[in-house]
């Protein structure tokens, strides 16, 4: 009989670019085994998938495939500080540790407080980065009335505010600018939140050689100082607000309740490494802003996770050399890499029974796409973006210094054995990593549902 193939069946007669097999599929719906179908750089089929119907077949029988991580915060140095990363190995790092996609943020020489500047990063990204990218565009004393605008350019994942614990134009520390700032914008702003008065004042507590007084100096209370104005000048501004690494039990309960106001990220590094025993291990490498705290601490962030305060997680990627970090504190830089170890220190706290599978989902994908409005990514359906991070559960590893891509080469984790590692990486279709191999760069600028699309744009 000759005719046309009836819409179902004609569907099932297409063929694919890629069909990954026997996996176990782990989305906002739940998790089962499944077949993925891609084409065209989207997920155009999910179940049972025959044999024959694609260009490439992957198995992958015993592994799970997650929605690709989105890490929505990381530092690449690029421009001015390459020598401590750029964009094209701080993604590397991210696809090596089964990232799908970043937000960079603004604190560059010079820093990315123009169309300008916005613009010149897009267009180091493009191509030349493993993943999906976005920039966040840094708030200043001078740039308040171009914001409105800045946030809604390609590419940009929103304002970025240092209340605290920066230098020159991007400390904003006043409650005029900041009101200006959030009367500007339409987006969800992020923040970091530490009371720079508070920090000078307490400068004297600073003891040299001593990098453990870092989190004496740069206290709870400022932290707590900083979020509380924040959340009263937005709730007067009728705006929300995204607090960054959030690392103290006192923020943690006030957040959980003005949810209406706030959203809230923690760091990897905050959930597993604790003061004194950091210090002790690391020295300077432990050194980061917000500063590590003590278990007390670090038990109240995991209440957020547990209660859902928590809505994403951030590795806060801020890598400095060895011979930086090898400097007598406190003239030694703060922050650490992180973006390589998200997945398998997290995946770590899934099997050690701290957080569910389906949580760190949330937390990476689900969690991102809901908070800053990201388009066609954040979930395994028809029709989006085929973003996957594939892992396998059952593999126990070393994480070691020499694994690390980032130019700093070393990780705050080093000599940790943890389960759970990733497997494979899939930006847009491609495989961005599988079993350790590096594909090709083809990183595009993420798009959000606040900014207007681009140019042919399918969705």
């Amino acid at each position: 009989m000759g005719g046309a193939l009836p819409p179902q069946e004609k569907l099932l007669a297409e063929t694919f670019d890629l069909v990954f097999k026997g996996g176990t599929v782990v989305n906002h719906a739940g998790e089962g085994l499944a077949d993925i179908g891609v084409r065209d750089g989207r997920i155009a089929e999910i179940g049972a998938i025959g044999e024959g119907m694609a260009g490439e077949t992957i198995d992958a029988t015993g592994l799970h495939i997650l929605p690709g991580v989105i890490d929505s915060q990381v530092h690449f140095r690029e421009p001015g500080l390459e020598h401590k990363e750029d964009l094209a190995s701080g993604s590397r790092s991210a696809v090596l540790g089964g990232v799908t996609a970043v937000f960079e943020m603004p604190n560059t020489k010079p820093p990315t407080t123009s169309a300008e500047a916005l613009a010149a990063k897009v267009k180091a990204g493009t191509g030349r980065m493993h993943c999906d990218f976005a920039f966040f565009v840094g708030a200043t004393h001078d740039n308040v009335g171009d914001l409105a605008e800045l946030e809604r350019q390609p590419g940009a994942a929103g304002v970025k505010v240092f209340l605290g614990s920066s230098t020159g134009d991007l400390l904003v520390d006043d409650e005029a600018t900041l009101k200006r700032i959030l009367g500007a914008i339409k987006r969800r702003a992020a923040f970091h939140a530490e009371d720079e008065a508070r920090l000078k004042e307490r400068i004297p507590l600073q003891r040299a050689g001593d990098p453990s007084s870092h989190s004496e100096w740069r206290d709870p209370q400022a932290a707590l100082a900083a979020t509380e104005r924040l959340l009263r000048l937005a709730a007067e501004a009728g705006k929300r607000v995204h607090v960054l690494h959030v690392s103290t039990a006192e923020e943690m309960a006030l957040l959980a309740l003005h949810k209406d106001i706030a959203s809230v990220e923690v760091t990897p590094q905050h959930l597993t490494l604790a003061t004194p025993e950091a210090y002790e291990a690391l020295g300077t490498k432990a050194q980061m802003n917000p500063p590590l705290r003590d278990r007390t601490h670090q038990e109240r962030l995991w209440w957020g996770i547990e209660r859902r305060v928590v809505d994403v997680l951030g590795s806060d990627h801020a890598p400095h050399t060895l011979e930086e970090k090898a400097k007598r504190y406190p003239a030694t830089p703060s922050g650490m890499p992180g973006v390589q170890t998200l997945v398998p220190v997290m995946l770590d706290h899934v099997n050690a029974g701290r957080l569910s599978l389906a949580r760190f989902v949330d937390l990476t994908s689900a969690g991102p796409q809901r908070v800053f409005g990201i388009r066609g990514k954040g979930r395994i359906a028809v029709g989006y973006d085929a973003d996957l991070t594939i892992v396998d559960l059952k593999a126990e590893r070393a994480i070691e210094d020499a694994w690390i891509a980032s130019k700093c080469g070393w990780t705050p984790f080093a000599g940790r054995r943890v389960r759970g590692w990733p497997a494979g990486t899939v930006v847009r279709g491609r495989l961005a990593m599988w079993e350790g191999e590096l594909g090709e760069a083809g990183g595009k600028p993420v798009r959000f549902g606040e900014a207007p699309p681009a140019a042919n744009a399918p969705y």
